[in-house]
């Protein structure tokens, strides 16, 4: 963490100096770590003569490769002792020592040695000198390098090649846990908010849930203050060790005579700005925390420091943000807003602010905007994501100025409702088969359909799945914490009675529709076909074997 040099000359200043003292920073659970092995193997893409004037300004132990992408069939020669491969449309893939390069196939006989020459090599470093490079991701891969034609990038670059030889680390930043991961069900695609916000592109779909590539991803937390189920958390810190601390500052700048005190997150693309000017601009009721990174935490997260008594939660973006986290913290504060503001509190108790507009942030710092809580929550953050957010608004619910019954959310919240078309519903249970939180439940043996709003995070996957397109998602939130809770009855019917044995085994509705979609088909033609649709499967099987026999419809 960065040491700042904060004022203390008042008595919010000198408890904020109490509370922000070293030993109340937490012990950070550790994490496993990813290693790289790099070796020196240079791929520089370009043009040639580009490509070979960057060879020759590297330094001793890297060895290049060049490649020329062109039109033209791929071929292989050698200039200035350097192997040059002309021609071919490539795909890059990797990391930092394992990177590949794909050529389209081809059968031409005389392209093949140079498409094994690139395909089956592995580089541990890329100079792209292509503008736009090959690679488009706003966090680029490490050892990855495209200057876009900046000179001075380039010089800065060919400096640091030599010092990207050999063993390196860096913290595993994420967990995953497939199985409560939303991303699917039964070949219904469902959440896809982490593959949509990863700035290193480091996530994939996997099926049913997504995989995380450990040497791609960069840790800038985006999937994780997303991901709505908590299948993705943030590792290094946990959100767990960070409210920990959150709330050690919190109850230690309070019990230190401190009032009204504001949490600002911050990271390294802020840092320089916090121990500068701006560090000594913030009143002196502000409490600067730094993160890993300040996409790694999100609505959850902020809500419980309200809870635990924070007037307001500042997060400070730097010039370096990604725009794609930017947008994330956007969007969170979308989704906060609104909660915020139907239990009577201000939706502005939560902003994002550039630290380079210093104006702006000591503005935002000095707004009157946020919460009072006659008593602040000591509760310890539970480590399931949809429970901390329910601790933390019911604390938040206790002390509300006013309420309303529901408040709307932007699309794409993660809180809401399904409704139904009683019309158009079959009972089919198709919804019930791919909901990947068990939001929507059966009947337990009767034709019902039913609903718990807690479990729900609006997927999906339910509205794809229904063949009759009988269901659409409501985003809201429900105040009422035991309504959010309680199974409630969406649709039910009567059900449709075998008329060979009288054993229930569908409803009338679904019936009608098999009976609408298979008029015209040749196996239903005649009336003891059609009559074995009002049968269950044991009678159907039964019949149809009678009349095989000759004995007749049963």
């Amino acid at each position: 963490m960065t040491d700042l040099n904060l004022p203390d000359t008042s008595t919010n200043g000198r408890a904020r100096m109490e509370a922000l003292d070293l030993r109340h920073r937490p012990e950070v659970a550790p994490t496993s770590v990813v290693s790289f092995l790099s070796h020196g193997r240079v791929l520089i893409v370009g043009d040639e003569a580009q490509a070979l004037a960057a060879a020759g300004r590297l330094g001793e132990g890297l060895v290049a490769t060049l490649f020329c992408p062109a039109d033209a069939r791929p071929a292989t020669a050698t200039v200035d002792g350097l192997t040059v491969v002309r021609g071919g449309t490539p795909t890059l893939s990797g990391s930092l020592g394992s990177y590949t390069l794909r050529l389209t196939e081809s059968d031409d006989e005389d392209e093949a040695p140079a498409v094994a020459l690139l395909t089956q090599a592995r580089f541990d470093l890329v100079l792209d000198l292509r503008d736009p490079p090959l690679l488009q991701q706003e966090a680029l891969p490490p050892g990855y390098y495209a200057p876009r034609g900046d000179t001075d990038a380039l010089d800065r670059i060919v400096e640091e090649l030599p010092e990207m030889r050999g063993e390196f680390e860096k913290p595993k930043y994420f967990n995953l846990d497939p199985e409560i991961c939303a991303h699917g069900r039964r070949g219904i695609r469902g959440c896809t908010r982490c593959l949509n916000v990863c700035p290193a592109w480091a996530i994939t779909s996997a099926g049913e849930h997504v995989t995380v590539d450990p040497n791609l991803c960069q840790g800038f937390g985006s999937c994780a203050s997303v991901c709505p189920t908590g299948a993705i958390t943030y590792a290094y810190p946990s959100t767990g060790d960070l409210l920990g601390y959150v709330r050690t500052v919190l109850v230690t700048y309070r019990d230190s005579g401190g009032t009204d005190p504001l949490i600002v997150f911050f990271d390294s693309a802020s840092a320089g700005a916090i121990e500068g000017e701006l560090g000594a601009a913030l009143p002196e009721n502000a409490l600067p925390v730094q993160l890993e990174e300040v996409g790694s935490i999100g609505i959850d997260a902020w809500l419980a420091c309200l809870a635990y008594g924070a007037r307001r939660v500042l997060v400070l973006r730097g010039r370096e943000t990604p725009q794609s986290i930017r947008e994330v913290l956007d969007q969170q504060i979308g989704y906060a807003a609104p909660i915020l503001e139907g239990m009577g509190y201000s939706g502005a108790a939560i902003a994002a602010v550039d630290s380079g507009d210093a104006g702006a942030v000591t503005a935002a710092a000095n707004s009157d905007d946020g919460i009072r809580l006659e008593s602040p929550a000591r509760f310890a953050p539970p480590p399931e994501k949809r429970l901390l957010l329910r601790t933390a608004i019911n604390h938040l619910l206790a002390y509300a100025p006013s309420l309303r019954k529901t408040a709307a959310l932007p699309a794409g919240a993660p809180f809401g409702q399904i409704k139904v078309d009683a019309a158009a519903c079959t009972l089919c249970m198709s919804c019930v088969a791919v909901c990947p939180t068990s939001a929507i439940r059966e009947g337990q043996g009767l034709p019902q359909l039913n609903f718990v709003e807690r479990s729900c995070i609006q997927c999906g996957t339910c509205e794809k799945a229904c063949p009759e397109d009988a269901i659409s998602l409501d985003t809201r939130f429900l105040y009422d914490d035991k309504a959010r809770g309680t199974q409630r009855l969406l649709h039910e019917e009567q059900p449709a009675c075998c008329i060979s044995c009288g054993k229930p085994f569908a409803t009338h509705s679904m019936l009608k529709v098999m009976a609408k979609k298979l008029e015209d088909h040749w196996m239903f033609q005649s009336d003891a076909d059609r009559r074995r649709l009002q049968m269950c499967d044991d009678c159907r099987v039964k019949d149809l074997m009678r009349a095989q026999q000759g004995g007749g419809p049963g």
